[in-house]
């Protein structure tokens, strides 16, 4: 079993930036281009557990799809690496410059650039966020549904394959991005698939750069699936006796089929810290938050099955609400949790860590990774959306700590290992950045590694996209 790299053990192997480059850049971008340290540092950290990185060399402030040609196209000539941002929401140190070079800031690039609400499809730039596509396109009656709870932008959670709440119901990024148009290694533009549903022409290069982890290219257009807003909707919350009890419920409602939208277990240590953050009352107990779609009888029997399934578990205190006021109230408290966990102990840094496990092994993996938690005295916090097997452990640890670093790292890496044991994934949607790439090996196997790897080699022969992630050159 790989271990995975720890935060203070991490290998930083900087190459060299020539001042003939930065000169380049200056005069292609001008005050687009920064070298100041504060901007620096901005694009130099994530929410990784990672925090001694250098910051890159500079940022470029791109603007449009040339924009970014024309730098990667210096970055080639000069050998120099080049990592894509977004919004830096990144939790496994997919944005740090452990090999140095630039950053290049897309955030600029936030245009929706064609609605096309007959065939449900919308295109958009990289720096557009899960929100605003939204606010945008609610006029059509559509919406874009995955929600991974920060406010991502859409390149972003389309290079780590993002999912969120929703994917029990819409899928992942996966599912949902249609087709792109990348700037690969050498500056080239290129576009991958089409608007129409499917196709059988030749490799599919969209899945290929989907989760790709901006280590084979920077997307400079995405064009994903939009779906109708349902015409009822409704949201209810659930406490338990046990993580078993609510584990059990949601495993016997996937298993029946019903077809639930959203489904979240919070644990008492969540709900306790989110109550103190979000000044609510609810019961501090294991909690299910679950959301129903569909037409208004639809949404009835679907959340009177799930009652019914609840109290056999001994489900109480359901709540339900119906407006988009009382739905925003609750999953607000849901997205909260992290920030609640981390005002909970001040100074703390939480190392955050996930895994998907086939439904049937939820409850396994789950009850011996919170005893294993308990145990080791560290405090933490558990969400997940259980809904298709994927949850989320916080070891909240005091950063000056060495001593709880690696005790939080044991508990990731005794996480995990149990997750691939019982058929499932080292990570569901956070990917593999830095942290998880030994993980990785033992999962996939060395020989899909090094395919992956020569597929790397093939398309970034210099290793300047984002390099030390996800597998070493």
């Amino acid at each position: 079993m790989n271990a995975p790299t720890p935060a203070a053990h991490l290998a930083i192997a900087q190459r060299d930036v020539p001042a003939a480059f930065l000169e380049a850049l200056k005069a292609r971008f001008g005050d687009n281009c920064s070298t100041a340290q504060v901007i620096r540092e901005q694009h130099g950290r994530d929410e990784s557990a990672f925090t001694t990185v250098p910051p890159p060399a500079a940022v470029v402030f791109a603007e449009c799809t040339q924009d970014v040609a024309d730098a990667v196209k210096l970055c080639a000539q000069y050998q120099v690496p080049v990592i894509p941002f977004g919004v830096g929401s990144s939790l496994e140190g997919h944005l740090l410059a452990v090999q140095g070079g630039i950053s290049i800031d897309l955030t600029r690039m936030n245009k929706v650039l064609s609605i096309n609400p007959e065939d449900l499809t919308v295109t958009v730039q990289p720096g557009v966020t899960r929100k605003q596509l939204n606010e945008e396109i609610k006029s059509t009656g559509l919406f874009f549904p995955i929600d991974p709870g920060a406010d991502a932008t859409i390149g972003g959670m389309s290079a780590t394959r993002a999912s969120g709440t929703n994917a029990v119901r819409y899928g992942t990024m996966r599912e949902n991005v249609l087709a792109l148009e990348v700037v690969t290694a050498s500056g080239e533009i290129i576009r991958t698939g089409t608007r129409a549903k499917k196709s059988s022409a030749g490799y599919d290069l969209t899945r290929l750069f989907v989760g790709s982890e901006g280590t084979l290219g920077v997307m400079t257009e995405i064009t994903v699936r939009l779906y109708p807003l349902p015409e009822a909707i409704s949201a209810a919350i659930c406490s338990f006796p046990s993580i078993a009890d609510a584990v059990h419920t949601v495993i016997e409602t996937i298993q029946l089929g019903v077809p639930i939208a959203r489904v979240e277990l919070i644990d008492s240590n969540s709900v306790r810290m989110v109550n103190a953050y979000a000044k609510l009352g609810l019961r501090e107990e294991p909690m299910l938050l679950m959301e129903f779609h569909g037409s208004p009888d639809g949404v009835k029997e679907q959340a009177e099955t799930v009652q019914a399934l609840a109290s056999e578990h001994g489900g109480q205190s359901f709540e339900w609400a119906t407006t988009p006021e009382e739905r925003t109230r609750l999953w607000t408290a849901r997205h909260n949790a992290y920030f609640a966990a981390i005002q909970s102990k001040p100074g703390c840094r939480a190392i955050s860590t996930d895994t998907c496990v086939p439904i049937s092994k939820l409850a396994d993996c789950l009850l011996d990774s919170i005893a294993e938690a308990d145990a080791s005295g560290i405090p933490y916090f558990l969400v997940g959306h259980v809904g298709d097997g994927n949850f989320h452990f916080g070891y909240l640890i005091d950063p000056n700590n060495p001593a709880e670093f690696e005790a939080a790292e044991q508990l990731n890496h005794q996480l995990v290992a149990r997750a691939q044991r019982l058929g499932g994934t080292c990570t569901g949607e956070h990917g593999i950045g830095l942290h998880k790439m030994g993980f990785l090996i033992d999962e996939a196997g060395e020989g899909a590694v090094d395919m992956m790897r020569t597929i790397k080699h093939a398309l970034d022969p210099h290793n300047i996209m984002n390099p030390g992630k996800i597998f070493h050159w």
